[in-house]
C-alpha cells in the first residue's frame, strides 16, 4: 500500500472531476474454487485499490461528493475467522490507514443509497465484471445484471480513466519492480528451453519464479511452440528441435502493478535463416514503435506505421505484393498480424479493460476500427506523458486463416499464397516490452532488458542453458 496521502489525494481529484453524486466502489470477495473453504487466490478490484488501497475482502468504498464525505463499509471478522485465519485490523482501523473517518457495517450501504434516492441524487457505479457484484447491484439498485453495463456511469468511467491513465512516480517504480521479476521469469525460460522439457514444465517454473519473489503472474503464462495461436497456453508436449518457443508472461507485484513481456526463442538455441528473416522484421517493428512513440502522437498512427513497415519487408520476402499503402488500407497485413500493436498497462495488465476499451483506448477524437485486425487494436488515442503501453508487434502463420483467405480470394492482389503456403508450419513470432511515455519520447521499462536481438538471444542461450 502507498502512503495514506496518496489515496486521500486520489479521492479528492475524483470528487473534483465528478462534481456531485454518490460514488460506490465494491471491493472483491473471495471466490470459491470447488467448495466454500477452498478459494482461488484473492485479487482485489483495481479501482477499489486505486482509491481505497485495501486488500481485505467484503468491503465497499463510498464517496459522497455532494456532502464531501467518504465511507468504508464492511463487517469486522468474528472469532471463528480469527481461529482459522488470525486477527486482522478492524474496519475502523483499515479506514484510518487510507485517511477515511467514517465507517459502517456492510449493510449500511442500504442507508446511504436510500438517503441518496430520497434526495434525488445520482448514484454512480462502474460496470461490474463479477457475478457476485452483479447480484449485489441487482439487490441494491434493482438493475438486472444484463442491464448493468449500460446503466453504469459513463461520467465515472471517464473520470477514473483520466486519473488512472497517467502513472505517478510511485506507480512507475512499482511497475519497474514487476518488470524486474518479469526479466527473471523470461531469462529462466531461456535457460530451460530445450527438447528435453515440456511447455508446461517451463510455464510452471516461471510462474513459481513470480510467486517466490512475493508476486503472482499478471495473467496465465503463454508458453507454446505454436506461437501462431494468440493465447497458446502450455501443453504437456515436449519442445521440438527446430521450432520456436513463444513465451508471453508477466508478473504482478503485491501492490498489484503488472509487467507484460513476450520473447520468441529457438528451441535448438540458434535461429534458422528462415526464422531470422521473419524475426528481423518483427524486431525492426518493435524498435520502430519506440522511436515513433511521443506525447501527442496517436498510438493508432504508430500501429499503422508498423503495419506499413511490416508489409514493405514482407514484400521483400515475396510473401506480399502490390502497393504498400493500398495493402495496409485494405487490411492485407492482418493475415500476418491480426492484433493491435499494444494496450495500456498498469494495475491491470490490460489496464482498466473492465471499464470498456472504447473509454480507455479511445476518445472523441478517434474511435475503434471495424476492419479485421485493426479492430483488435485496444489503444488508439493520443499518447500522454506517463502513459504506459505495451509494444508487441508479431508475425504469425495461421493455417486456418491462410486457407480461409485463399479460398475466398481475400486480398489476393496483395498476397502470394503459394509462397505463404511454404510457411504453414512456421508458427509465430512476437516481441513485447512495456513502454513509458516520457516528456520528449519513450523508453522501455525495466533496468535490465530481456535479450531480444538475435545475436543476444543466441549468446545468452549458449552460455546459460541448463543441460
Amino acid at each position: 500500500m502507498f502512503d495514506k496521502n496518496t489515496y486521500i489525494l486520489r479521492r479528492q481529484a475524483l470528487k473534483e472531476l465528478m462534481g456531485g453524486g454518490l460514488l460506490i466502489f465494491p471491493g472483491n470477495n473471495d471466490s470459491p474454487a470447488n467448495g466454500p473453504y477452498n478459494f482461488y487466490h484473492y485479487r482485489q478490484d483495481s479501482s477499489f485499490l486505486y482509491f481505497f488501497g485495501l486488500q481485505r475482502d467484503g468491503l465497499i468504498g463510498v464517496i459522497d461528493v455532494d456532502n464531501n464525505k467518504e465511507y468504508l463499509l464492511g463487517d469486522d471478522i468474528d472469532i471463528d475467522d480469527i481461529i482459522w485465519f488470525g486477527s486482522v485490523d478492524s474496519v475502523k482501523e483499515l479506514a484510518g490507514q487510507v485517511g477515511i473517518d467514517d465507517t459502517m457495517p456492510f449493510n449500511g450501504i442500504r442507508t446511504l443509497l436510500d438517503q441518496a434516492g430520497k434526495e434525488n441524487r445520482k448514484v454512480h457505479f462502474l460496470p461490474p465484471y463479477r457475478h457476485d457484484i452483479q447480484i449485489l447491484y441487482q439487490d441494491l439498485l434493482g438493475i438486472q445484471p444484463a442491464m448493468q453495463k449500460d446503466a453504469a456511469s459513463v461520467e465515472l468511467i471517464k473520470a477514473v480513466v483520466k486519473l488512472r491513465s497517467a502513472k505517478s512516480k510511485a506507480e512507475i517504480k512499482e511497475i519497474e519492480r514487476a518488470c524486474a521479476i518479469g526479466h527473471k521469469m523470461h531469462t529462466t525460460a531461456m535457460k530451460l528451453c530445450s527438447p528435453s522439457v515440456t511447455e508446461h514444465f517451463i510455464s510452471g517454473i516461471i510462474d513459481g519464479v513470480a510467486n517466490s519473489l512475493g508476486a503472482m503472474v499478471s495473467f496465465p503464462s503463454i508458453v507454446t511452440t505454436h506461437g501462431e495461436v494468440m493465447h497458446g497456453y502450455p501443453s504437456d508436449n515436449y519442445l521440438e528441435a527446430g521450432r520456436l518457443l513463444l513465451c508471453d508472461a508477466g508478473a504482478e507485484t503485491n501492490e498489484n502493478y503488472c509487467s507484460d513481456n513476450t520473447r520468441t526463442i529457438p528451441v535448438s538455441g540458434k535461429f534458422t535463416n528462415k526464422q531470422k528473416d521473419i524475426y528481423t522484421i518483427v524486431e525492426q517493428c518493435h524498435d520502430l514503435a519506440l522511436e515513433l512513440a511521443h506525447p501527442g502522437v496517436k498510438w493508432y498512427d504508430v500501429h499503422m506505421a508498423i503495419c506499413r513497415h511490416m508489409t514493405e519487408q514482407l514484400k521483400q520476402l515475396n510473401l506480399m505484393k502490390g502497393d504498400t499503402d493500398e495493402a495496409v488500407q485494405a487490411g492485407a497485413h492482418a493475415l500476418f498480424m491480426p492484433h493491435g500493436l499494444g494496450h495500456m498497462m498498469g494495475m491491470d495488465v490490460h489496464d482498466m479493460e473492465s471499464l470498456g476499451q472504447v473509454y480507455v483506448g479511445y476518445d472523441d477524437e478517434i474511435q475503434p476500427s471495424s476492419q479485421f485486425g485493426t479492430s483488435s487494436l485496444r489503444m488508439g488515442r493520443k499518447l500522454e506523458e506517463n502513459f504506459i503501453v505495451t509494444d508487441e508487434p508479431g508475425i504469425y502463420f495461421i493455417p486456418a486463416l491462410i486457407d480461409l483467405w485463399k479460398k475466398n480470394g481475400t486480398n489476393a492482389e496483395f498476397l502470394n499464397f503459394d509462397v505463404i503456403d511454404k510457411y504453414r508450419d512456421f508458427g509465430g513470432i512476437r516481441i513485447e516490452d512495456d513502454v513509458l511515455i516520457t516528456q520528449d519520447g519513450a523508453r522501455f521499462l525495466g533496468r535490465d532488458i530481456i535479450p531480444y536481438h538475435i545475436e543476444d538471444i543466441e549468446e545468452f542461450m549458449a552460455k546459460n542453458r541448463y543441460e
